[in-house]
């Protein structure tokens, strides 16, 4: 079933929760670009205004040290978008030359291949990101390597079965009839082809390693000296009873970042797939009276 980019865009837009999705992550990158230039404060600066609620001078309160929570949430967004994006674009990366290279050529590369993506996949991801973090030590770039090796293996399987299918299109053979490489088929007409299947993973990627992020940072093993929402979690748990803002703040900007990826990354897939869209159709018309 052929389903034209602008039948593709109408569907995306047809849905409120996914255009305010979109406009939410929008805003947050925005603000996460833009907001510590316009913001005047020192997110480490010290005053005695500690475990202020709060108020017009400060709107999202103070912490226990007296620094500014509003500037340290904008300095957070872009720690922890920044993670998010390159954590997952290395695991988009990695899984697509596993799941290529397995589903192209098949036979013992892909039986050695999938069982190593199998591994990935069965052990508990952020049991052992934290152990290994808690190993090699915190830091920004250990955290988002760590991350990224441990999450490739969906995009690997995903990338696997949907090269096994352009592999067999009558283009395909044509192209390697006319004598080109394997190799060259592969990088040139089979992956590109068989990337908007794995486009729905990139934005489940993203919010799947701001999570984990958040998880290790909160645990106390991310870097002290690198200001993410995570951190300012770990920061705010001594102080829940008295200074609520602390937690909830950063917790509801989570929360609320994780589910609006995951929204986008769902309409993706929606969009792309019109057996998917003609199933929401057909259910809605059910729920309707």
């Amino acid at each position: 079933m052929h389903v034209s980019r602008k039948q593709r865009w109408g569907w995306l837009r047809s849905s409120t929760a996914t255009t305010v999705s979109f406009v939410f992550i929008v805003l947050l990158v925005l603000v996460a670009l833009v907001g510590p230039f316009v913001l005047p404060g020192n997110p480490a600066a010290i005053s005695r205004d500690v475990l202020q609620p709060p108020s017009p001078d400060a709107l999202f309160g103070t912490d226990h040290l007296g620094r500014d929570q509003l500037t340290r949430m904008v300095y957070g967004a872009r720690i922890s978008l920044l993670v998010g994006v390159l954590a997952a674009g290395m695991a988009i990366v990695v899984g697509i030359a596993v799941g290529a290279c397995a589903g192209f050529f098949g036979g013992i590369v892909d039986i050695a291949l999938m069982r190593m993506s199998e591994f990935f996949q069965v052990i508990p991801t952020l049991i052992v990101a934290v152990a290994i973090v808690a190993l090699i030590g915190p830091g920004l770039a250990n955290i988002i390597g760590v991350i990224a090796l441990l999450s490739w293996a969906q995009t690997a399987r995903v990338t696997r079965a949907e090269v096994l299918r352009v592999k067999q299109l009558d283009y395909v053979n044509a192209v390697r009839c006319l004598g080109h490489r394997e190799f060259l088929v592969l990088l040139r007409e089979v992956i590109p082809n068989s990337l908007p299947a794995v486009m729905p993973l990139i934005a489940l990627g993203v919010a799947d390693a701001i999570l984990q992020e958040s998880s290790i940072s909160f645990l106390g093993l991310g870097s002290p000296d690198t200001i993410s929402w995570g951190l300012l979690l770990h920061d705010g748990q001594q102080n829940l009873l008295s200074a609520w803002w602390m937690v909830v703040i950063p917790g509801l900007a989570i929360f609320a970042t994780v589910l609006s990826l995951n929204i986008l990354g769902d309409a993706v897939s929606t969009a792309l797939n019109p057996r998917l869209r003609l199933t929401g159709r057909v259910r809605r018309k059910v729920v309707t009276p």
